[in-house]
């Protein structure tokens, strides 16, 4: 029994060892693996590193996960030392296959506070267990915790050279318009997007993942405008590739809810500006999303941010457009159907808070979200539908407190229709859907749909 203890101890320290020396060998490595093998077929490590891509042989896994829990336990206990460079490596190896060990994390914690780590080298830790542990949520909160020491550390030293004079600044104060983040800020933003993109392909609706998409933004995109509609356009992609995703779904719910709290504190004589300047910056990401799109179904369309457009009523506008797409697109998801609830009930609420919110002044995109021809003021999805067996084409109008959507002074105005208009226009598109609907799901989720809108029109 000694002589098998020993032999493991050996083995460990072997693999501990070589798993070291394989990322000083390659330091770029993207990816850890299990590779199924039973049992050891050659007197040979059980570490394979083919270019970015690390493996190792799952019959060693049985030995190294209890050696090495006992190992930091005891540590842990003051029962075993361990100088910080076996520290390092333990930890390493231990939490490349049990991420969720949060000793380990711990432990690393204090290494990072004495300075013997570095903190990317630790977010760069994080991300290879997130490849084979992409919901590990004891790795996502340490994550959390690095990117706090490290945003500490560059609002520290824009304090320092502040004091300096040397007119250093990090991000300017929100006035308004949207903040600047500093070159390392938007370095990290970009990496953990990278991070959180990956893993939520890995593993569906990635409820870690997403939550700390939105700890991101929270903390160093903070109130920028700019970055919040970036990443709406950006995710139009993603979202349209997975629409079986509530996550994704939610997030960009998230981002709704941001960018219309932001649009509606900036002053009437800063909005204009503001949003002058919004649009995407990241062009490429929009070109290849006007190339992909025709892969999934989807028409080609020319509702992309444009500048000195973007307002509230145009973010729920191209949100619903975008959805309507998605439903007729892919038939069948009740995800769909849940992101175009929530949007409609977030642009109701929004409309009933600000029903003189001086962005409400672009005429065709109030028209249009509330469903109205411009040349005609008739509802625009078909006049002879009907709700709940009643007209709801050219007699709109039986519905209390509508007012007359042939009323020119409201056109004139450019003001936006009231919210049981709106609603009363989805009642329509439903109704239109239903007309000519064959898939048995659709029709399920339609008529669902359908009586939500009822009860909201009743409130």
């Amino acid at each position: 029994m000694a002589e098998f203890e020993k032999e493991v101890s050996v083995l460990v320290q072997r693999v501990v060892r070589d798993i070291s020396n394989a990322f000083k060998k390659n330091p770029n490595i993207d990816e850890i693996g299990i590779i199924p093998c039973p049992e050891p077929r050659y007197n040979r490590s059980p570490i394979v590193l083919v270019e970015t891509k690390l493996g190792l042989e799952s019959w060693c896994v049985k030995f190294l996960l209890p050696s090495l829990h006992r190992k930091l336990l005891l540590y842990r206990q003051r029962k075993n030392y361990l100088d910080r460079e076996a520290l390092v490596d333990v930890t390493v190896t231990l939490l490349l296959l049990n991420p969720d060990f949060t000793t380990a994390w711990n432990i690393r914690k204090e290494l990072l506070q004495c300075g013997v780590l570095n903190p990317e080298k630790d977010l760069y830790l994080g991300k290879l267990a997130l490849t084979r542990f992409p919901k590990s949520p004891e790795t996502w909160i340490h994550r959390r915790w690095v990117l706090l020491q490290i945003l500490q550390q560059c609002y520290a030293q824009k304090d320092c050279r502040k004091e300096q004079g040397e007119g250093y600044l990090c991000h300017t104060e929100a006035t308004g318009s949207s903040q600047n983040l500093c070159t390392h800020q938007a370095r990290l933003l970009h990496q953990e997007m990278a991070v959180c993109s990956e893993a939520a392909g890995r593993y569906p609706s990635n409820y870690n993942a997403w939550s700390h998409r939105i700890w991101v933004l929270q903390h160093i995109a903070k109130d920028n405008v700019e970055v919040f509609l970036d990443e709406l356009s950006s995710m139009r992609l993603w979202v349209s590739m997975h629409v079986s995703d509530h996550s994704g779904f939610h997030y960009r719910q998230f981002l709704l809810k941001a960018l219309v709290t932001e649009l509606c504190k900036a002053p009437e004589s800063t909005a204009t500006a503001t949003l002058r300047q919004q649009g995407i910056t990241t062009s490429g990401e929009r070109a290849h999303l006007k190339d992909t799109r025709p892969a999934f179904g989807l028409e080609e369309s020319c509702k992309e941010w444009q500048p000195g457009v973007v307002t509230v009523p145009r973010l729920f506008d191209l949100e619903v457009d975008f959805c309507s797409e998605l439903i007729h697109s892919y038939p069948g998801h009740e995800t769909l159907w849940c992101h175009r609830r929530q949007v409609v009930f977030l642009w109701y609420q929004w409309r009933r808070e600000h029903p003189n919110f001086p962005g409400n002044t672009n005429e065709d995109d109030a028209l249009h979200f509330c469903g109205i021809s411009k040349d005609n003021g008739q509802a625009c999805s078909s006049t002879e539908t009907s709700v709940n067996g009643l007209p709801c084409g050219g007699d709109a109008m039986e519905v209390d407190g509508l007012p007359d959507p042939q009323d020119a002074t409201l056109v004139k105005r450019g003001l936006l229709m009231s919210c049981s208009l709106a609603l009363h226009a989805e009642h329509s598109y439903v109704s239109s859907l239903l007309d000519n609907c064959c898939n048995l799901e659709q029709r399920r989720f339609a008529l669902a749909y359908k009586k939500w809108l009822g009860s909201i029109i009743l409130q």
